[in-house]
């Protein structure tokens, strides 16, 4: 799904899109998004930030209580906190225009890429993580918390994942970088961190004193198993 109040643009991008093999819906309110994004469900959301009514930031917002795939913010906005408050928002990736069209393809496919291999690549054994009052789900890419489903994006999902499988060993910001970003990414190097903090709000954790999903300085994080 794209939203993008330019329509010249949106249909642009739609048509090269398109001729990828991708089925593009345009939509070009921020109000109109919410419900559509609820319905339809998308594989994945190209989201820009200036739209009517609502824009995208409150779109963002809104979704991620019952949206789990990705979402791609791009934007004319190049401020530094724009992208900070994308990705705390739950944002994936924050690309900002002008967008070269192989540049937006190659984002597409990393985010699509990182949940078709989170779906086929585990076997049967290995799709479900249990610590306690904590359960993941790696098919579905759910988690609950004393039984109440917890919502995250799909990058606070990979990064819980992944932290998850490597439980009371270190996890390095590099690994988490790399298996976010792609090797090559070159762009914001405070994703991590932020994802972590979002984490550590949703799963009850302690944002001064963290006990359930550790910080070792300087190196990169650790979830207690015993935590939990």
């Amino acid at each position: 799904m794209l939203v993008e109040d330019d329509m010249s643009l949106a249909e642009w991008f739609s048509d090269y899109l398109t001729e990828h093999g991708y089925l593009v819906t345009i939509v070009n309110r921020g109000d109109m998004a919410i419900e559509l994004i609820e319905l339809d469900k998308p594989d994945l959301v190209i989201l820009d930030i200036m739209l009517p009514v609502k824009d995208g930031f409150d779109v963002c917002k809104a979704v991620r209580g019952f949206y789990y795939g990705p979402i791609l913010m791009m934007t004319a906005r190049d401020h530094e906190m724009d992208e900070i408050l994308g990705l705390e928002l739950g944002a994936d990736d924050y690309l900002t225009k002008p967008v070269k069209p192989r540049v937006l393809i190659s984002r597409i496919k990393a985010l699509l890429r990182r949940i078709e291999i989170n779906k086929t690549q585990l076997g049967t054994d290995e799709n479900n993580i249990n610590f306690g009052e904590l359960c993941i789900d790696s098919h579905s890419r759910t988690i609950s918390l004393s039984s109440n489903t917890v919502a995250l994006s799909s990058n606070e999902f990979d990064v819980l994942w992944l932290l998850a499988k490597n439980a009371n060993a270190l996890v390095s910001r590099q690994s988490l970088i790399s298996e976010l970003r792609g090797i090559e990414y070159d762009g914001f190097d405070r994703s991590v961190d932020i994802i972590i903090s979002r984490l550590r709000k949703k799963l009850g954790d302690n944002a001064t004193a963290p006990y359930r999903i550790k910080t070792v300085w300087g190196k990169g994080y650790l979830l207690a198993k015993d935590a939990w």
